[in-house]
């Protein structure tokens, strides 16, 4: 596992509450609460900076090449829209 450390943190009281109530609704530590959203924040800014990444990197010009390629096959039954 890798080493934790520790993190004094100042919240709000109505933040804090609301903590302790939805952590004991789960069955979890206050700690784990943070700690999961923390990560999950983590996760959505990460996710963020990976696709604003893969945008820079677009080559529209060529994407709307392809789009507009002729050939290929009409739906089938069953695959419209």
């Amino acid at each position: 596992m890798s080493q934790l450390s520790t993190y004094p943190l100042r919240l709000p009281r109505s933040m804090r509450l609301g903590v302790e109530r939805f952590s004991k609704q789960d069955g979890i530590s206050i700690n784990q609460f943070v700690s999961i959203a923390v990560a999950e924040k983590l996760a959505m800014l990460q996710a963020q900076a990976f696709f604003a990444e893969r945008k820079a990197r677009a080559d529209m010009d060529g994407f709307d090449q392809l789009m507009q390629r002729s050939g290929g096959e009409p739906p089938r039954d069953g695959d419209t829209v």
